[in-house]
């Protein structure tokens, strides 16, 4: 079984001059949820090589153990310091795509056009296609077979308005995760800010928050099976 992680290339956070990228747990925890389950994971991003860790995402009080063995696994390390650049990669190659949050993605994996056409790509073979927390942003711009928007009428979640606001980002970053996803259709519902929430329908899978990440690889490694 293989599965294409995809993160973001992108680590300014909007004019505030600190640093963002994507989630470090999003990103740990279905790592080896799904590596510890014998799945081959390739990661990817828009300009390859390393992917920018959002320093928020590394503080002391979020760590976890995944966070904590990411910190002592050298291979993991190599694999985020060398991405492979998201052009090149066929989605042939690979049985499902999880996209992890942070802020990043609202700049770039939004309006990127390989992205675009990857999911859509994955969507059209009918294969997993999942997201947590911001990753969501990446959906912005993606059309199912039928030419819509592929999260109109589908039961989704990701990042609320009310956890924005709690991280006081909400006049920071270019669009709000869950404005968008009701614009675009979706039928978009949630749990307590902060608390373990994911939806599934058909092949897409999405999680509200960082706690939302290890159901997320679950249900897909579910899916996949």
């Amino acid at each position: 079984m293989k599965v294409l992680f995809v993160l973001t290339s992108h680590d300014k956070l909007g004019d505030t001059g600190k640093k963002t990228g994507f989630w470090i747990e999003e990103f740990a925890s279905p790592y080896y949820t799904l590596l510890d389950k014998g799945v081959a994971i390739t990661l990817a991003t828009p300009k390859g090589g390393k992917a920018p860790i959002d320093p928020s995402s590394d503080t002391e009080d979020n760590q976890t153990k995944d966070t904590k063995r990411y910190k002592e696994d050298e291979e993991a390390q190599k694999l985020i310091n060398n991405t492979k650049v998201l052009s090149e990669i066929d989605p042939g190659d690979f049985d499902a795509v999880f996209y992890p949050g942070g802020h990043g993605p609202l700049w770039d994996l939004s309006e990127d056009k390989d992205s675009i056409a990857l999911i859509e790509k994955f969507n059209t073979a009918g294969k997993p296609i999942s997201f947590v927390c911001h990753a969501p942003a990446a959906l912005k711009h993606v059309k199912g077979k039928d030419g819509e928007s592929l999260v109109k009428g589908k039961k989704v979640t990701g990042f609320t308005n009310s956890e924005e606001k709690a991280v006081e980002l909400t006049d920071v970053v270019p669009f709000l995760v869950e404005e968008m996803l009701k614009e675009n259709g979706g039928n978009y519902s949630k749990a307590g800010d902060w608390e373990e929430y994911v939806l599934v329908e058909g092949n897409l899978i999405t999680g509200q928050n960082p706690a939302s990440s290890g159901l997320v690889a679950e249900k897909l490694f579910k899916m996949l099976n």
